[in-house]
């Protein structure tokens, strides 16, 4: 199993979770659309060509991000990743998988 986690605005938590959880992300045993979020603050500075969602080429933006953990099975993980690219709205959204060690007693 690998945890995905991201940082998305408000705007899109819901909407991006939502993708995850149809395109198979969030299951865990009996349980479906399992997820852990927390607020918290985002930085990030568009430079070049950058198209950025929110602020401006060359300055600094400070915005609050929820930053959300989702189990996803291998086997789903580029499907995971294609649904949350087509519902998050950066450019580039930041996210990454850490894999998970199932320990059987």
């Amino acid at each position: 199993m690998l945890k995905l986690i991201y940082y998305v605005p408000g705007t899109h938590l819901e909407s991006t979770k939502s993708a995850i959880f149809n395109a198979g992300g969030g299951g865990i045993g009996n349980y479906e659309h399992c997820a852990w979020q927390v607020l918290g603050t985002g930085q990030f500075k568009p430079v070049k060509a950058a198209h950025p969602f929110m602020g401006q080429l060359d300055v600094l933006e400070k915005v609050s991000e929820w930053r959300v953990e989702i189990i996803v099975a291998e086997d789903k993980a580029r499907d995971v990743v294609r649904a949350l690219k087509q519902t998050h709205p950066y450019e580039e959204p930041a996210f990454e998988f850490i894999q998970t060690v199932d320990i059987n007693d």
